[in-house]
């Protein structure tokens, strides 16, 4: 069975440009937005589909293992199998954070780890599927004026990025904010031989650096503008209502930076709904960090207006964004679904981090991000203790690892480690080392 898909204006819903074609904006400005023929999927029942997707779901036959892949009609739908680069991406876990959730009052908590992937970032969702794209044109000769693959980022997307052109065989050039990354994040692309090149500027600066450095197509723009980075990312919505065999949970909950995230979030489940899989769409709140929320100050102003900022000092540098490129298509959805903004200061992110971690987590300053806004709502009444609550987990700890050693070492420049767990030093002594297990016995009693 046959179906198709094709870029769009994301604001108009009109216009109709092949995806073999090289363009990230509308004739107008306006962002892109792959559409599928969805008439052409209802051929197909709701419960065949879902038949179907239960049926490649972590197989081993190629490329339909993926978590991405196994859905691919309504992914990218016409690509040969044989192009497609992926590192089985996708099937992530969905924790259930039961002693967590019960320790705050919401026992149908579950985190959507994202970050236990490939690269450690959701980022890989998006990325196999713009790679298998560039691996395609430049295999068939369509666009044969293609070098390479260009990104500007916080580091998870160059990290991604990075690893999906070197199993290509892609030159990869990523473009960084000097000294804003951690060191973890940094040592990825590195490691992936891609052209790692670090500015005197923020990551806002660093898109604008890309967007000219693209403008004559001989690079592929690889960042959130470009919407087949959507269609990836946008399988995380409807993996979780499959890992509910096909329940819809009441709230989803994830970190917001340039904002292609809350928007794929949206497609997935507006996607599944237009086929009859789901009969709702749950509420879902976009978090952002405090000293990085334009999304948050439109949110509050009633929608009214939005202005760009120059993002602050985080520890979630990865949404250390002040400008972010897919917020039309984030205010759109939020507006038309009645979505959610929330904030969130250093201290209660640092807190929230380290206060989940405690319970079996190893959480990213963004999840944390998450996790405090979603403490907000629970505090407010909104979310209630019958809800089932998703968190979306965005990167994996291990690549924060500095950043929770100072809070726990109590170093994070302004933050007072609520939850803080150093290291005891002690002489190599049985009784001293009998009497410090004892007292931490004493302290962490139920």
């Amino acid at each position: 069975m046959r179906h198709d898909a094709w870029f769009r204006d994301a604001e108009t819903g009109t216009g109709r440009w092949e995806l073999d074609e090289i363009i990230y904006r509308s004739p107008t400005g306006g962002l892109l937005e792959v559409t599928h023929d969805i008439e052409a999927l209802k051929s197909r029942s709701p419960a065949a589909w879902m038949q179907l997707w239960d049926s490649r779901y972590k197989r081993t036959m190629w490329p339909f293992g993926s978590g991405v892949w196994g859905k691919k009609e309504i992914v990218l739908p016409n690509i040969p199998d044989e192009d497609i680069v992926s590192l089985d991406e996708g099937g992530t876990n969905l924790f259930w954070a039961d002693r967590f959730g019960r320790e705050i009052g919401v026992p149908d908590l579950w985190v959507k780890q994202c970050g236990v992937s490939h690269t450690g970032s959701f980022k890989d969702l998006g990325m196999t599927v713009l790679v298998s794209q560039v691996n395609h044109l430049m295999k068939s000769g369509k666009q044969p004026g293609i070098l390479g693959v260009a990104c500007a980022s916080t580091g998870d997307t160059s990290a991604a990025l990075a690893a999906y052109c070197a199993a290509a065989g892609i030159p990869a050039v990523v473009l960084l904010p000097r000294g804003k990354i951690s060191p973890a994040q940094l040592i990825q692309p590195i490691a992936n031989n891609a052209l790692t090149l670090a500015l005197d500027t923020d990551f806002d600066g660093c898109m604008r650096v890309v967007q000219q450095l693209t403008e004559d197509r001989k690079l592929y723009l690889a960042n959130s503008m470009n919407s087949l980075r959507v269609e990836g990312q946008k399988t995380v919505a409807i993996e979780m209502v499959q890992q509910f065999d096909w329940e819809v949970p009441d709230w989803v909950i994830i970190p917001g930076g340039n904002l292609g995230n809350v928007s794929a979030l949206y497609k997935g489940f507006e996607e599944i709904l237009a086929l009859g899989i789901i009969n709702r769409i749950p509420t879902i709140v976009c978090a952002q960090a405090e000293a990085a929320n334009p999304l948050y100050r439109a949110y509050k102003s009633g929608w009214r207006e939005f202005h760009a900022i120059t993002a602050g000092e985080t520890q979630a540098s990865a949404i250390r964004i002040g400008d972010p490129v897919s917020r039309s298509k984030a205010i759109k959805a939020l507006m038309r679904h009645d979505g959610k903004v929330e904030q969130a200061s250093e201290q209660e992110i640092a807190d929230a981090m380290a206060r989940a971690d405690r319970t079996g987590l190893f959480n990213c300053p963004h999840t944390g991000v998450a996790l405090a806004a979603m403490l907000k709502f629970i505090a407010r009444g909104e979310i209630k203790k019958g809800h089932r609550v998703v968190v979306v987990s965005t990167a994996h700890g291990l690549k924060f690892g500095e950043s929770k050693a100072k809070y726990h070492t109590n170093t994070l420049p302004g933050i007072t480690p609520t939850y803080a767990n150093p290291p005891v030093e002690l002489a190599a002594k049985v009784d001293a080392v009998y009497d410090a297990v004892m007292r931490h016995m004493e302290r962490t009693r139920p």
